[in-house]
C-alpha cells in the first residue's frame, strides 16, 4: 500500500519518513492521520505525535483500551469507524513506545512512519518491529 500523497502537512514542505525518504501513505481506508490525509503527517497542533504507522492487532487494541484509549469502538459522530486487527493507523509515538515496553506493540510500517516518531522511539526498536524491511 504505497499511495503517494506527497506527505504534506498544511502549508509545509513534504514530510519525511524515518529513513529521510518520502513519507508514504499509511491508510485511506480507514482514513488515518492527525490531518486525516492518509499519512502520518504531523503539525504543531499534534501534541500526541500521531507519527507511527502501525498494523493493528487484537492484542494491541485490548492493551490500548485497558489504558483508556478505546480504538475499536466506532464513534460515528466524529467520523471514527473503530479499528480492527489488520487496519493500518497513525498511532501516537508515545503510545507505541508504551506498548513496546509492555510487550504489546503492533507492527510498524517504516516507510509510512514520520521522522518525528524518532523523538519518542528508537529507530532500532521500530526496525525490529517493522513489516517493510527486506
Amino acid at each position: 500500500m504505497a499511495y503517494e500523497f506527497g506527505g504534506r502537512g498544511r502549508g509545509q514542505e513534504p514530510q519525511r519518513n524515518v529513513f529521510g525518504g518520502t513519507l508514504e501513505s499509511c491508510s485511506i481506508s480507514p482514513m488515518t492521520g492527525f490531518l486525516r490525509d492518509g499519512c502520518c503527517n504531523t503539525s504543531a497542533e499534534d501534541f500526541g505525535s500521531h507519527t507511527v504507522c502501525v498494523v493493528m492487532t487484537d492484542e494491541f487494541l485490548e492493551f490500548s483500551k485497558s489504558r483508556g484509549n478505546d480504538l475499536s469502538t466506532p464513534l460515528p459522530d466524529y467520523g471514527f469507524p473503530g479499528l480492527k486487527a489488520g487496519d493500518r493507523w497513525c498511532l501516537c509515538a508515545p503510545r507505541w513506545q508504551e506498548a513496546l515496553l509492555a510487550g504489546h506493540a503492533p507492527r510498524v510500517v517504516l516507510r509510512a512512519t514520520q521522522e518525528g516518531a524518532l523523538a519518542h522511539c528508537s529507530l532500532e526498536d521500530l526496525k525490529r518491529n517493522s513489516i517493510d524491511l527486506s
